[in-house]
């Protein structure tokens, strides 16, 4: 005769997706179509309270053809958000 489970009940294999994705798909383009912008917004947010943001941009150097976008932190593209740098460079 086999072990009896320790567990009363039957756990989830979790094998299957509970929702239909052509659902959970048109819900996710009705988000991101409602607010285009929201990541952007969303990255200078958490800058200004000095998060670690870090942003996708343009290759500046043309010759690495093989990188079109490259990450860089966001406080080398936007600058420091406290605007400590700014006004020491002012005040000499």
């Amino acid at each position: 005769m086999g072990k009896k489970k320790s567990r009363t009940s039957q756990t989830s294999k979790g094998e299957r997706p509970s929702i239909n994705q052509k659902i959970a798909n048109g819900a996710r383009k009705m988000r991101d179509e409602a607010q285009p912008f929201r990541q952007i917004l969303d990255q200078q947010a958490a800058w200004k309270k000095g998060k670690n943001v870090v942003l996708t941009i343009r290759n500046p150097n043309k010759a690495e053809t093989n990188k079109m976008y490259i990450k860089v932190p966001a406080w080398q593209v936007w600058g420091n958000p406290n605007g400590a740098g700014k006004k020491k460079a002012e005040a000499s």
